[in-house]
This record gives C-alpha cells, sequence and structure tokens, in this order.
C-alpha cells in the first residue's frame, strides 16, 4: 500500500514537473553558445543544466510508468535516489560538489543492476562498470583539487575566471574520466555488458542520462579549466572519437542481442558528442547539446521497444523476433517511428545535431568530415537493418499470442515522443 502511494506521489510529482519543464524549455535558445545563467556558491543553473534537469526528471518518471510490476519500495527508492543524486549533479556549482555527486550516481545504478538484473552475469557487467568509471576518474580527481589549490576556490565561476598553467598530456587525464561516461570507443566495454544485464529502468536510465553525464562534465571540465586545447591533443581526441563512433557502428551490424545492439549505436553517437564539446566551437557545441538530448530520449524508448517486444517473443535474440509486423503492427510502427530519429532521418531533431557538427568538423581536418559522413550513411544502414531484421519475414515461432501494447506501454513511447516533437519544433522557430 506505501508503495502504490510512493508511485502515485512519483506520477504526481513528474507530470508536474514535465509541463513546467516543456513550458521552460521553449524559452531556451538551443544555439545559445555562452550557456549563460546565474551562478552562485551552491547552485549553477543555466540552459544547459536547465536541459539536463529536464532529461533527468523526465526519464526516471518514464522509467517507473515503463514498469509497473516492479511496485516495490526499494526499486523505487532506488530510482528516487539516483534522480537526486543526478539534480545535484546537473545543478552543482562547486567542482569536488559535482565530482562527488558525479561518482555517487554509480552506487544506485550498480544496485538496479545487481540486484533487478537478468542473469548471474550481472555481477561482471557491475564490476566492469565500477573498475573502468571509478578508475578513470581518480586521475580527476587529483586534477581538481590542485586547480582548486591554485585559484583558491572550488566554485566553477572563479575557476573559469583564473588562468591556469598544466601540461598538455593533462588534457587526457581532465578528459578521460568522462570519455569513458560517455562512452570514447576503446574504454566501452562496460557499456554493452551492463545494457544486457540491467533492467528495464536501468538501460533507460544509464542510456538516457548517465552517458549524458560524461558530455555535461565535459563542458563544465572546458569551463573549469579555461582550457585552451592543445591542437595536436584535441586532434587526436576527436579521431579517436570519430574514428571510434564509426568502428562502433560497424559493430552493430554484427550484434544479435538487440539491447548490445541499441548499446553499440549509443557510443557511436556519443562519438559525435565528444568531438563536438572537445573542438569547443560554436557549432560543434551546439551540436554536442542537440544530439545529447535526441539520444536521451531516442535510446531510451529503443530500450523500451526491446524490453516490450522481449515479454512476447522471450528472447532477445533478433532472428526469434523477426515478424513482427504481422502479429503487432503497432509495436512495429513504434519501432519504425524511433528507428527513423535514431538515423537522424528529416525532419528529426537527431539530424540537425549531426548536421551542426559537420563545419565545425570541416575547420578542423577535412578528413574527419569524410568520416563523419560515412558515419552519417552506415548509421542509417544500422537502423533500417535494426527495423527489418525484427519487424519483416516470416513471424517467428517464439512470439506469443498477446495484446499488441497496454496502456502503459503506450503512454510510455508517447511521452518519449512528445519532448522531441516540442524541442524540434521550438529549436525551427529560433533558427
Amino acid at each position: 500500500m506505501y508503495g502504490l502511494i510512493v508511485s502515485s506521489l512519483f506520477v504526481y510529482w513528474g507530470t508536474s514537473v514535465f509541463s513546467f519543464t516543456i513550458l521552460s524549455m521553449l524559452a531556451l535558445t538551443l544555439m545559445s553558445q555562452n550557456f549563460s545563467g546565474s551562478f552562485n556558491m551552491i547552485f549553477n543553473v543555466n540552459s544547459l543544466s536547465g536541459f539536463m534537469l529536464m532529461l533527468s526528471i523526465i526519464l526516471c518518471v518514464l522509467s517507473l510508468i515503463s514498469t509497473p510490476s516492479s511496485k516495490s519500495f526499494s526499486y523505487q527508492s532506488t530510482i528516487g535516489l539516483l534522480a537526486g543524486f543526478l539534480i545535484l549533479a546537473f545543478s552543482s556549482s562547486n567542482m569536488i560538489n559535482f565530482y562527488v555527486w558525479f561518482e555517487a550516481s554509480l552506487i544506485p545504478t550498480l544496485i538496479l543492476i545487481i540486484s533487478w538484473g537478468y542473469q548471474p552475469e550481472r555481477l561482471q557487467a557491475g564490476t566492469y562498470m565500477m573498475l573502468y568509471t571509478v578508475g578513470a576518474s581518480l586521475p580527476l580527481l587529483i586534477m581538481l583539487i590542485w586547480r582548486c589549490s591554485e585559484s583558491c576556490s572550488s566554485n566553477l565561476f572563479l575557476m573559469g575566471m583564473c588562468s591556469s598553467d598544466f601540461f598538455s598530456w593533462g588534457l587526457i587525464f581532465i578528459y578521460g574520466a568522462f570519455l569513458v561516461k560517455l562512452p570514447m570507443y576503446g574504454a566501452h566495454l562496460w557499456l554493452p555488458k551492463a545494457h544486457v544485464e540491467a533492467p528495464l529502468a536501468g538501460s533507460m536510465i544509464l542510456a538516457g542520462i548517465l552517458l549524458k553525464l560524461g558530455g555535461f562534465g565535459l563542458f563544465q571540465m572546458n569551463k573549469c579549466f579555461s582550457l585552451a586545447c592543445d591542437y595536436s591533443i584535441s586532434t587526436f581526441l576527436v579521431s579517436v572519437s570519430l574514428w571510434g563512433g564509426l568502428l562502433a557502428i560497424l559493430v552493430c551490424l554484427r550484434q544479435v542481442d538487440v539491447k548490445a545492439y541499441v548499446a553499440y549505436s549509443s557510443v557511436g553517437h556519443m562519438g559525435l558528442v565528444s568531438a563536438g564539446v572537445i573542438l569547443d566551437r560554436t557549432w560543434g557545441a551546439s551540436s554536442a547539446l542537440v544530439t545529447m538530448i535526441a539520444h536521451g530520449f531516442a535510446s531510451s524508448a529503443l530500450f523500451c521497444l526491446a524490453f516490450f517486444t522481449y515479454e512476447k517473443s522471450h528472447s532477445r535474440a533478433m532472428p526469434y523476433m523477426k515478424g513482427l509486423l504481422k502479429l503487432y503492427p503497432i509495436l512495429s510502427l513504434w519501432w519504425f517511428i524511433f528507428c527513423c530519429i535514431n538515423m537522424a532521418a528529416p525532419p528529426t531533431i537527431n539530424l540537425l545535431g549531426e548536421m551542426m557538427i559537420i563545419p565545425s568538423v570541416w575547420f578542423s581536418f577535412w578528413g574527419l568530415a569524410v568520416v563523419m559522413t560515412i558515419m552519417v550513411f552506415m548509421s542509417a544502414a544500422y537502423n533500417m537493418y535494426l527495423y527489418s531484421s525484427i519487424n519483416h519475414g516470416d513471424g517467428s515461432r517464439y512470439l506469443t499470442s498477446s495484446t499488441t501494447l497496454s496502456h502503459h506501454e503506450a503512454a510510455a513511447l508517447f511521452a518519449h515522443l512528445v519532448p522531441l516533437l516540442i524541442v524540434f519544433k521550438s529549436s525551427m522557430f529560433l533558427l
């Protein structure tokens, strides 16, 4: 009974905040490169953190709506604790506090994977996640302590006003913690394992919010250290991001597990985010912001669709899920919509994000623009392959008779689509 009351409060609070954030989102400009806002000693409120807070609150509420069968108080409390850590991380003005909340968000995520995961391998997945993310963030803590002592403050605004002298390869340690969190190709092996073993809410929050925490951290480091990136270092990091994103997209075409498929596609999209932030140009940073918001809702919706299809086929292997179009046409329609959004088909907000990064990449090094073009083409290819392999063909005998979509499933998918439409409509007015 207490769990039902808490769940009702979550939904009521979430819908109220959803309405407020959507209205405030219309007033924000996607093309503002200053990300100006109010700075104080406790909280940092600007357009970037506002978008991330909006994304966190909506997806945490949607994760509860998408899993009505999980009504235990501990499950809801874990998601609520994770949402609180994310809100504190995205709104913190103190860099040490930001680091603490940034790392604390891993604890509820680990609890979700271990407690509500599917297979015994969830312990290995949790170990991978902790070793990769915590190991990469320890050098960042040392750099933050050194920077705070150099500027005599731990406030983001004051630290950004002070000049800093650090060796050029220190950028690797500064960016490393967040590039692993995104993740960048080469440090991404923890992500597919975590996604495959995590429950639906864990996958939604991990792909929709926690990966964006890495991109948000890159923006914060640019402000905190006033980075005037060494050309060779920034070119190296951008090259690894784009080439790694292309390799991750090619790996997608060899996947059989639908959750691993969506996880590797996230690695490809996050390569564009890291490249846009590291280049630190107007169009690149704006592209990173748009891509983070678009991917947050699109990837979360794809994990929802994978789970809803799993409930009908009892398998995540794509050969056992084929023929969905004949048996469940409404579910197949949602697959089509979100595969089109994920492949950046016009007119979607993902297309705007991919097009905006091209000028920054082209003026940095034209060869990387060629890699970017191949990534765009292969992105369309693997999303078309994902849709056709699941929905076309003769119906699999593993698909059982069931209702097409329940009310909570349709509501969750529609709630993923509405913010994307609103952001796209508002961005068209602003452009």
